[in-house]
């Protein structure tokens, strides 16, 4: 039985962020597969897209749930350890992807089409192997982003509820944004949500660090940069906010202040230097077309 803790309203929403975004992402990926193939008049091959699709789903599913669940057969230690160096490898990862993303954006379904060209040359089997390798790529991403994510707000299973929520949400707006029922500007989407990743990550960052510290593998544990645990109330909706979502605690080391917040400076002033360079080439893509030249909008 799921119990419900004080931070499940932040940890469903920060979650459900994630899921929407990385769903929204995958999901433009998908468009952009479909469309060509409708475009090529190529229908035949549009379910190997599904059989690549369904497998990275499952690929990632398996990758969330044997990394989240299997440390609860070890001790306590150990699980620390694993769920510490699971959330530096998470932020590493989606602090690349966040960056490549913001740089490769542009060309992302030129490159798709490409790939999908040569595969329908090679057969069903290369068409469901770069679906695949496509939305897994995504979905990886997203995998360890998330177990990152819920082992350092310890939410059990609500953080995965959350996420399905939001990959959900993403699927139905994937949908309306293919047949045209709705305009999103995703210049301004995936850069808000970027900044907000990031503070996620670095979030994930801290735990991380912390996580070490305690089972002895970084240095620093017992020196804290400052503590008001006294004066805050981590049952409070602040408190349970920014646990929920950024990991935020009263008592941080001096090593956890210090990575937070060189990351946030380097990563931040990288992901908006990137950002405002592609601002001119946006304009038209702010208000997509019908489809099926609605995912090369959104590329």
């Amino acid at each position: 039985m799921i119990v419900a803790s004080p931070s499940v309203p932040a940890q469903l929403f920060g979650s459900g962020l994630i899921g929407v975004r990385e769903g929204l992402e995958t999901g433009i990926v998908v468009m952009v597969l479909i469309a060509f193939l409708v475009k090529s008049d190529r229908r035949d091959a549009v379910k190997w897209i599904w059989v690549g699709v369904c497998a990275a789903v499952a690929m990632v599913i398996g990758i969330f749930l044997a990394i989240h669940f299997g440390t609860s057969t070890v001790s306590t230690l150990t699980a620390e350890a694993i769920a510490g160096v699971a959330s530096l490898v998470a932020v590493a990862i989606v602090t690349f992807m966040v960056l490549w993303m913001s740089k490769a954006s542009a060309h992302i379904s030129a490159d798709l089409k490409a790939g999908l060209s040569s595969a329908l040359i090679s057969g069903a089997p290369a068409v469901v192997g770069m679906a695949f390798l496509a939305v897994g790529r995504e979905g990886f991403e997203t995998a360890l982003l998330m177990v990152g994510y819920a082992e350092s707000v310890s939410g059990g299973l609500w953080p995965l509820i959350g996420l399905l929520a939001g990959v959900v949400l993403a699927i139905g707006l994937t949908v309306l944004l293919y047949h045209g029922a709705v305009r999103l500007n995703f210049h301004k989407f995936f850069l808000y949500t970027g900044i907000f990743l990031i503070f996620v990550a670095a979030g994930i960052l801290g735990y991380g660090v912390r996580a070490l510290q305690t089972v002895g593998w970084l240095p620093g544990s017992a020196n804290l940069a400052f503590d008001f645990s006294e004066q805050y109330d981590r049952s409070s909706w602040y408190g349970t906010l920014m646990a929920g979502i950024f990991n935020f605690r009263p008592d941080p080391t001096v090593l956890q202040i210090a990575a937070w917040s060189l990351y946030i400076v380097v990563v931040l002033t990288f992901f908006l230097r990137a950002n405002r360079v592609r601002i001119p080439a946006q304009s038209a893509t702010d208000s997509p077309p019908q489809a099926p030249a609605t995912p090369d909008a959104g590329i």
